[in-house]
């Protein structure tokens, strides 16, 4: 079975069909886009595989080292604790809090104490802070934001926020990431420079990754196949140089110029 696999899911809001009958499969280690135009379901088939939307019907299935996980249905911090993180095409961030705290939060969600040493602050929970911290520290430098780390993150640039989600969601520990328009409002240096991190991170971190994204350059340059969305049906799959030459996705999606580069 595949790391992930979503079978005929559906999402019906009253009588308007947001994504139907979409199946997927997603295997350890991939890094795969989902394109398509506005208004296609991209975001949706996130929120339903996140556990913001619960599917009108249609399976979601992780393979967790041979045990098979359904997450239809499961609230989003549930999703989370199964290795599954995301960003999101709008930035979520924790805006009143420091760069540092934003990643620190995402990882206690693994923290290695209870609510009593919460509360009365014994030896083994200044040594866990003190690792979260170092941890935390780390994933900052990745991104460049360890000089930022004491900084409200409503302060950064754009572009630095867009990072540290990033790296807020691999704080999680995921074993896949979802990445949502991460290159949204982006200048060129600045997406090249992101093509660069999201083929990095995969690597370090061992993530298989799930990639919505409009700018065709970053997609056709790291995604080793390719989902097509419209009207919230899949049109197309496959690897970039056969989705670049389907009619299908031309007429939907990419145009004649992209076909013909």
């Amino acid at each position: 079975m595949s790391l992930l696999s979503v079978e005929k899911l559906t999402k019906s809001f009253g009588g308007l069909t947001a994504v139907s009958n979409v199946s997927l499969h997603i295997e350890k280690g991939e890094l795969v886009g989902l394109i398509g135009p506005n208004g296609a379901g991209k975001t949706t088939l996130f929120n339903l595989l996140t556990g913001v939307y619960v599917p009108t019907s249609g399976n979601i299935k992780l393979d967790q080292g041979g045990k098979i996980k359904e997450l239809g249905g499961l609230k989003p911090y549930n999703v989370t604790k199964t290795g599954l993180a995301r960003t999101f095409q709008n930035i979520r961030l924790f805006k009143d809090l420091t760069v540092l705290d934003n990643v620190r939060i995402a990882m206690h969600m693994n923290v290695q104490y209870n609510m009593t040493a919460a509360l009365f602050h014994p030896n083994k929970f200044f040594n866990e802070e003190d690792r979260i911290r170092e941890e935390a520290e780390k994933l900052l430098q990745i991104f460049h934001l360890t000089g930022k780390k004491n900084e409200f993150a409503k302060n950064l640039p754009y572009g630095e926020q867009r990072h540290l989600e990033i790296a807020r969601a691999l704080a999680t520990k995921p074993s896949i990431l979802l990445l949502d328009e991460p290159a949204a409002g982006m200048n060129p240096n600045e997406t090249a420079a992101l093509t660069e991190i999201i083929g990095w991170i995969r690597k370090e971190f061992d993530l298989t990754v799930l990639l919505i994204e409009h700018d065709m350059s970053l997609v056709m340059k790291i995604c080793e196949r390719i989902y097509v969305l419209d009207y919230g049906m899949m049109i197309a799959s496959g690897k970039p140089e056969e989705i670049r030459a389907n009619k299908k996705v031309i007429e939907a999606y990419l145009g004649e110029d992209v076909s013909n580069a």
